[in-house]
């Protein structure tokens, strides 16, 4: 396996520290095209990736198999042995048979983003940002119908599901939404950032990248404020951020390619990796995928409980 050095501060940038007094093991994969946004498979800790016309199930021993898609895009979601992918070109939501690797129903809903934006999976639902002028329709997964159409600020593309609730961002805005799934409405609105972006919820809060003040705000699930920020870098264009394994982790396309951040302190405890471009970032127990969609590989980071402490 290749190595990878551990920057353990902003102040010592530059230096390379030991995570737990070994070297942060990871294996890099070669991945032709554009690996672009990407969803762990739990069940066996292999990763589905968007790639140019096509959906690709990966693992560390390689590439396993495709489905064949006219422009898939945005953030996928798995629902049990279902993966949820949408496509750019045909303004659909599609549903994809992990097993057979078969597309077994296409939902056209319409997409609000050309390409940044999440399929969201909570409440029984799929949820999905599915006009610019500012609506997410939720799908029933079961009939395969548009049971809601949610009406949101324009150009609110990012979403995440948690804390019993839909949450929503619109980067011109600058607003991050709390959707109430009882009632399909919006039920609390909340001023961010410069350019809100990509959201996690976990780890004891919303969590949301503020693309153009390169800072990530930490947001009480509760009451839905901000109640903590953390600078990272002069900006955050693209990325992800995800919460898992007591951490916050944050795929950057500055300085580094992730961060680790302490979800209560908000302190920075490494940054990880060189500076390659833009990518996504997931998290299971079991480790990290990310994708460095601008050299061409897909980097799998084990033991993440050994990162950033």
């Amino acid at each position: 396996m290749k190595r990878s050095c551990l920057m353990i501060s902003a102040a010592m940038a530059g230096l390379c520290a030991p995570a737990s007094a070994q070297e942060i093991e990871k294996q890099v994969i070669n991945v032709p095209g554009f690996a672009n946004f990407a969803e762990i498979d739990p069940r066996d800790n292999s990763v589905w990736i968007n790639n140019e016309s096509r959906v690709e199930h990966w693992a560390i021993e390689g590439k396993r198999g495709e489905i064949v898609m006219g422009k898939p895009c945005g953030a996928m979601v798995l629902v049990g042995s279902n993966l949820w992918a949408a496509d750019c070109k045909d303004g659909t939501v599609n549903r994809i048979d992990t097993a057979t690797l078969k597309i077994t129903a296409s939902i056209k809903t319409g997409l609000a983003s050309p390409g940044e934006f999440n399929v969201a999976y909570g409440a029984g639902s799929l949820w999905v940002p599915s006009d610019n002028k500012g609506v997410i329709s939720r799908i029933d997964p079961d009939t395969l119908k548009v049971t809601a159409k949610i009406k949101v600020d324009p150009e609110t593309w990012y979403l995440v599901y948690g804390y019993d609730a839909l949450w929503a961002a619109s980067g011109p805005h600058t607003s991050l939404q709390k959707i109430d799934p009882k009632s399909d409405k919006v039920v609390h609105r909340t001023v961010t950032g410069k350019e809100p972006g990509f959201l996690a919820a976990g780890e004891g809060g919303v969590w949301v990248q503020e693309q153009g003040d390169g800072t990530v705000a930490r947001v009480d699930p509760v009451s839905g404020e901000i109640n903590g920020r953390v600078k990272v870098g002069e900006k955050l264009k693209w990325g992800e951020v995800t919460a898992g394994g007591g951490k916050i982790w944050l795929r950057t396309t500055e300085d580094q390619m992730f961060v680790v951040i302490d979800p209560k302190t908000l302190a920075i405890k490494a940054r990880i990796g060189d500076q390659i471009g833009s990518g996504a970032l997931r998290y299971v127990d079991a480790g990290l995928w990310t994708t460095e969609h601008d050299i061409d590989t897909m980097t799998w980071w084990p033991h993440p409980e050994a990162i950033g402490n």
